[in-house]
């Protein structure tokens, strides 16, 4: 009995670390292929895209007072010149992305 508790918290564990692992993983894989050519590969908006259309860093004051729902927002409708992505993505993918933005914060 003592050994299948300690098997079950143990497996409880991995699965509740295991999680925000999947879910940066799919918006790291998201960033990539939908976000990266214009925000950069660390969010510093260093590609050439990003660049031309003036896309403001991670860093930038503006970017890194906005909330993750605020962010969430401006993926859905879009911003300046950034498409809206309602309609392409799945909510969970949208908040995934952000979720991996946001990590270049930290």
């Amino acid at each position: 009995m003592k050994t299948n508790l300690k098997l079950a918290g143990c497996l409880f564990l991995a699965a509740a670390l295991g999680i925000p692992a999947v879910a940066q993983s799919a918006g790291a894989d998201l960033y990539k292929v939908k976000c990266q050519m214009c925000h950069g590969a660390s969010g510093m908006a260093e590609s050439g895209a990003g660049k031309v259309m003036k896309v403001k860093p991670v860093t930038d004051p503006d970017v890194k007072k906005m909330s993750e729902a605020q962010m969430i927002e401006a993926v859905r409708k879009g911003m300046g010149k950034m498409q809206p992505y309602k309609d392409k993505l799945t909510d969970a993918q949208i908040k995934d992305s952000v979720v991996y933005f946001r990590s270049f914060m930290k």
